[in-house]
């Protein structure tokens, strides 16, 4: 398994992470198998989020944590909170923030977190109560880092401006078909091609430049949530140059394309969503290959761009 000390935060972090969103199909020892799998595979991060299943995720895991024999100190434990869907509204208040850290760590059945994330933006939020919830969260021992997820520069710099803790991740989207954190930069002022779009004012770089580590999420994913372009008739050429690549590798599509995230220089962790044993030891994979700087490019030519 590839490794990283994250700057400012966790140290010996596994580059990939076992997202733990779709766990409430599992039963108890279902669960403790695919969290015994990810860390037989060197995985030892683990995320979560207050909506996923509506806390059953957290709850799930919680059970099936001490079925697995692993101890708490190694293995890194981060939810993030913030997103309602019961009451469908984002909420990055004090008082929530609070609340729903002290409830993820009742399901999770552990006394503190190694990173709480803010779950996509609080169009009302206000930068001094969030400052003011991290100090009583990071005093307490509750939480020991802190970051974002799908934040913006603007929104990072106004809560640095009173936040004291260091903001280590921020989780965006990011995969071989959903490539906007790069392609703007690529295609600068060109006309011919919607990709020339700023869609995210430049936060690979915001982030590179402050030591902030994205967690990329649904790598595998055509869109948000329109399944997986592995073995997608769509997406012919971009499987092709994937199977050519991973038969030189001895591994799977799916290892290649998480590899060509982890071959980024700005050191990304790559978010497993898979539930199923065998799929994430594929995934696993990834962490055998280092992808040459063609091979980086062949693929993402495949995926349906093209060099200016």
């Amino acid at each position: 398994m590839k490794m990283l000390d994250v700057v400012n935060g966790p140290k010996n972090a596994s580059r990939i992470i076992l997202g733990c969103m779709r766990m409430p199909a599992l039963n108890v020892n279902e669960a403790a198998k695919i969290i015994s799998t990810a860390a037989e595979n060197g995985i030892n991060f683990f995320d979560h989020a207050t909506c996923y299943g509506d806390g059953e995720a957290e709850k799930r895991f919680g059970d099936a944590f001490p079925l697995t024999g692993l101890k708490r100190e190694d293995v890194i434990i981060q939810s993030k909170c913030g997103l309602h869907f019961d009451t469908k509204e984002f909420n990055w208040t004090k008082e929530d923030i609070l609340k729903s850290t002290d409830e993820i760590l009742s399901r999770l059945k552990m006394d503190y977190l190694d990173a709480l994330l803010l779950h996509r933006p609080d169009l009302l939020f206000d930068p001094e109560e969030v400052a003011e919830a991290f100090d009583a969260l990071y005093t307490s021992g509750k939480v020991t880092h802190f970051g974002v997820s799908n934040v913006t520069p603007g929104q990072l710099e106004l809560l640095k401006k009173y936040v004291k803790q260091p903001l280590v991740f921020n989780q965006l989207q990011f995969s071989l078909d959903q490539s906007q954190l790069i392609d703007a930069a690529l295609y600068l002022n060109n006309l011919t091609t919607d990709r020339s779009t700023n869609r995210d004012n430049g936060i690979l770089d915001y982030c590179r430049l402050n030591d902030i580590t994205i967690q990329a999420w649904s790598p595998l994913q055509i869109g948000m949530f329109q399944g997986c372009f592995i073995d997608h008739p769509d997406y012919k050429e971009l499987n092709d140059v994937l199977a050519e690549i991973g038969a030189k590798y001895g591994v799977s599509k799916t290892a290649i394309a998480i590899a060509w995230i982890l071959r980024h220089p700005a050191k990304m962790q790559a978010i497993a969503g898979t539930m199923n044993p065998a799929h994430l030891k594929e995934f696993c994979d990834a962490a055998k290959v280092d992808l040459t700087h063609k091979e980086w490019y062949d693929l993402y030519l495949a995926s349906g761009k093209f060099l200016p």
